[in-house]
């Protein structure tokens, strides 16, 4: 049972995609395919439950992940054992939404990468909201979240910037549009209860516009619940609701013109956009240079 063939299994049990999997790995479907048949082979037990619709671990795959996992902790922590401090060589476990590769991780990466060009660099993306239990469950090592209001206390959080939060209605001439313009803005005279909303499904974003609701006795119209700010911000600029979603989002998804932020009179609190991290994996040398270089990449941003 070789490591490749263990990191193979991860990125499936992880993905619980072959094609998925082959992607990240620059493997064939058919070589991801056969790695796990052989592993199921040597082990006498199926990992995994596959048909044409769906993949799923078995229990036995559930009890290998673990062992596997904790098999490349080791592996890499050999490594970095017989390597030297100022050559670091292995492998980070990134997961960050598309938005944050580029508008937060790249000047990390950029320096990252010219002090220690031997480390790879393993990324995942999805909903930012996911980040929080892809760390609990040891996934990733680092992931780009924005601070929850009460932070687990097996985490670390390293705060690297603000960014507000936007209430943002559809720029264009429409039935959404003429609800807000209807209300006095200046005021917060806006019915909120009947202006449909575009909403987080989870998440720090999602619990932030809750409170505010609550807090003002709104009970919102909810048009869709949707995974991510930039599909709020997608949805928002075709007119089918209000919602609300980072600034620095909005810059980035491309369809600034297509939505108008509404300043309201009492406004959202800025989201902290930081990373995220288990204590015990930023003891880790390769884990903790990736930390330090964003804390110094960013010391001037919050």
């Amino acid at each position: 049972m070789d490591n490749r063939a263990l990191s193979v299994f991860l990125s499936v049990s992880d993905t619980l995609n072959f094609s998925r999997s082959s992607e990240l790995l620059n493997m064939s479907v058919s070589a991801v395919s056969r790695t796990i048949q052989r592993l199921e082979d040597e082990l006498g037990h199926r990992l995994l439950e596959r048909d044409n619709r769906s993949v799923t671990l078995t229990s036995a795959g559930y009890e290998f992940r673990g062992y596997a996992r904790n098999a490349a902790d080791e592996w890499q922590q050999l490594r970095r054992k017989l390597g030297s401090e100022q050559d670091l060589a292995g492998e980070v476990s990134l997961y960050c939404s598309v938005t944050a590769t580029y508008s937060v991780l790249a000047p990390i990466l950029a320096a990252f990468r010219l002090t220690h060009p031997s480390v790879e660099i393993k990324m995942h993306t999805g909903d930012q909201a996911d980040g929080i239990g892809r760390i609990l469950a040891r996934q990733d090592d680092i992931a780009v979240s924005g601070r929850p209001s009460q932070l687990p206390r097996r985490l670390e959080f390293l705060p690297l910037l603000q960014s507000p939060l936007q209430f943002c209605a559809p720029a264009a001439d429409c039935a959404v549009r003429d609800m807000v313009v209807a209300g006095d803005l200046p005021s917060g005279d806006i019915d909120w209860n009947n202006i449909p909303f575009i909403v987080p499904e989870r998440g720090v974003t999602k619990d932030t516009l809750d409170v505010w609701f609550r807090e003002r006795g709104i009970r919102p119209r909810i048009y869709a619940q949707v995974a991510g700010h930039e599909a709020i911000v997608a949805m928002v600029s075709l007119g089918l609701g209000i919602g609300i979603a980072p600034q620095l989002v909005i810059e980035a998804s491309g369809m600034a013109d297509r939505v108008a932020v509404i300043d309201v009179q009492e406004s959202l609190p800025p989201l902290t956009v930081g990373l995220l991290s288990q204590r015990q994996r930023l003891v880790s040398p390769l884990v903790k240079s990736l930390w330090d270089v964003a804390r110094h990449t960013y010391s001037d941003r919050v």
